[in-house]
């Protein structure tokens, strides 16, 4: 037999490996942030969220060639899980491991819900917890008379291959700003800056993060840098935690941070935003898998400890493409794939999945919620309220499959619940309401900048985010800007084709006319006025012509991460 030792270390390895890999993807974003390199950066975005499956895969090549007739030897993984627990001792991304280890063991035995025999398995606890380690940073006390000059230091202590336009003028709208921010702490509110050693990247910006502090609290300290034409500027300063909340949202990209430890970045990043899943921290850091892992133990932990609850059919308009689920307790839905769609749809179910890895690879701006794919997700029927069982078992059979006591979902898509934006518009005063339709066409306008069009805009399709942004959430029908074809609507040339039921000309299977999207999204008369005020281009079939002429050119507009009130002055 196979001594169970060697295959744990070929597995740590592994990991190593992708690790090693991993952070030579991500130490590229300080060179394309210098350079200006954008197409470059967003090439290795994908290239680091491909990168886990095929270590995974080559790993799995390689145990394969060692275990030959013993690769579905339980008692064999089950010591190799021992093994490989003792080579980590008492590593701080221990979980992160753990995690890769449990990745293969699902490959290899194909495992339906969760096999405690021979995986890692802790939904009781919280590993972060036991992590103390302090993550490397920078301190610097403020000088009270003289903060411009403590300011200084800090940008001087980053340093970048590209000049700072100029750094005084920089600090000095830094101390302006803290000053201003926090005058609620009183005279002198700051005393004290402390700032991770890493430098976050991400699309077009570079962040310098961690914490300012006063005399008896502390906030969060998010300072932004643009490369303005090969000089750095100093862009915003964010100290509010729903502003840096939504930095590290759940409809951003992933940053690239060269951290030496992940489990201690996370630690300290959930003090400076403590309402956020420990899970979406994982992920925005580029760790979705580990990210997945957390999601799922914080949920099935609180699923189980409710234990009387049931999952019942998620609030909104039901989809013709999914069915939605959800537990009310919970701020998460599960989407599963129905097995016929209705009139229009004509995609199948390969396109559908295609459509969500394609989200899953883009840059999403801040207006496409990410999702994550889990297969075999088990659950005890008993759960399932009637009437989603009902509607499950009629209309996903395929995606399902009855075994005993519980049912197993294939292939099932997690996202954070929104309020769909239909049910908020009705919910809000006429202010709000006027708010999120033009937050609804912002949206609209930000994913078109980035070469992602909606395909079906219905108010269904959108949610409202805890900190009221509009955000995408059904893709179905998502594609490319630069797929389409944008057509100005014909003109009648008789009174028999302007009285017409439907088009007299030939519509291709990707044109699009601009000008008759008021017709379809069902806003009401004064908020689609608001909306057409604000947006009136993206009703103009030129305006979008005109941007797909720059995104084939590759010139993709700036799409700033916070509002425009924000920036420095």
């Amino acid at each position: 037999m196979i001594r169970a030792g060697i295959l744990a270390a070929l597995i740590r390895d592994a990991f190593a490996d992708y690790h090693a890999r991993f952070a030579e993807v991500t130490q590229r974003a300080r060179l394309r942030f210098e350079t200006q390199d954008w197409a470059g950066a967003r090439a290795d975005a994908v290239e680091r969220i491909e990168l886990y499956d095929q270590c995974i895969a080559e790993c799995a090549l390689r145990l394969q060639a060692a275990l030959l007739n013993q690769a579905h030897d339980r008692a064999l993984w089950s010591a190799v899980r021992d093994h490989y627990e003792q080579l980590l001792g008492e590593l701080i991304d221990r979980e992160l491991y753990k995690t890769f280890y449990n990745t293969l063991t699902r490959r290899f035995f194909k495992t339906r819900g969760v096999d405690p025999a021979i995986e890692f398995v802790a939904l009781d606890i919280e590993p972060t917890d036991a992590i103390t380690h302090p993550v490397a940073r920078h301190s610097y006390a403020v000088s009270e008379l003289r903060p411009t000059d403590t300011y200084m230091r800090v940008l001087g202590d980053y340093r970048f291959d590209v000049p700072y336009a100029h750094r005084t003028r920089c600090a000095a709208s830094i101390a302006v700003r803290l000053q201003d921010d926090l005058a609620h702490w009183g005279d002198n509110p700051v005393r004290g800056i402390e700032l991770l050693d890493t430098v976050f990247y991400r699309e077009r910006r570079a962040y310098l993060v961690g914490r300012v502090f006063g005399e008896h609290r502390f906030s969060p300290c998010v300072i932004a840098l643009v490369n303005d034409q090969g000089q750095l500027k100093v862009e915003a300063v964010l100290t509010r935690r729903a502003d840096v909340a939504h930095l590290f949202g759940t409809s951003r990209s992933y940053f690239h941070a060269d951290l030496a430890t992940v489990g201690d970045a996370v630690v300290f990043l959930r003090s400076l935003l403590p309402g956020k899943p420990i899970d979406e921290i994982y992920t925005v850091l580029g760790r979705a898998k580990q990210g997945k892992t957390e999601r799922f133990r914080t949920f099935f932990h609180h699923f189980n400890a409710q234990a009387g609850e049931q999952l019942v059919q998620a609030e909104g308009t039901p989809g013709m493409v999914m069915a939605v689920f959800t537990l009310p307790s919970y701020p998460l839905v599960f989407k599963v794939i129905r097995d016929r769609f209705a009139y229009p749809k004509e995609m199948s179910r390969q396109d559908v999945e295609a459509k969500y890895d394609l989200v899953f690879h883009l840059d999403r701006v801040g207006r496409l919620l990410d999702t994550q794919a889990y297969r075999s997700l088990r659950f005890p029927r008993r759960r399932f309220s009637p009437a989603l069982l009902e509607e499950l078992l009629a209309s996903c059979p395929g995606s399902l499959t009855e075994d005993g006591d519980d049912l197993i979902l294939h292939l099932c898509y997690v996202q954070r619940r929104m309020r769909p934006l239909n049910l908020y518009l009705r919910e809000q005063t006429a202010e709000a309401a006027r708010a999120a339709a033009i937050d609804y066409g912002q949206a609209i306008k930000d994913m078109a900048r980035n070469n992602i069009f909606p395909g079906d805009m219905l108010l269904k399709n959108f949610g409202v985010s805890r900190h009221g942004r509009a955000v995408f959430y059904d893709y179905d029908e998502l594609c490319l800007v630069t797929d389409c074809h944008f057509r100005d609507w014909p003109k009648a040339a008789s009174y028999e084709e302007e009285i017409a039921s439907g088009p007299w000309f030939y519509v291709g299977p990707k044109d699009v006319f601009p000008e008759r999207f008021p017709q379809f999204l069902g806003l009401p008369e004064p908020l689609a006025k608001a909306l057409r005020a604000t947006h009136s281009e993206l009703f103009n079939a030129g305006w979008w012509r005109d941007l797909q002429a720059r995104l084939v050119a590759g010139d993709y507009p700036d799409t700033p991460p916070y509002a425009q009130a924000l920036k420095l002055a």
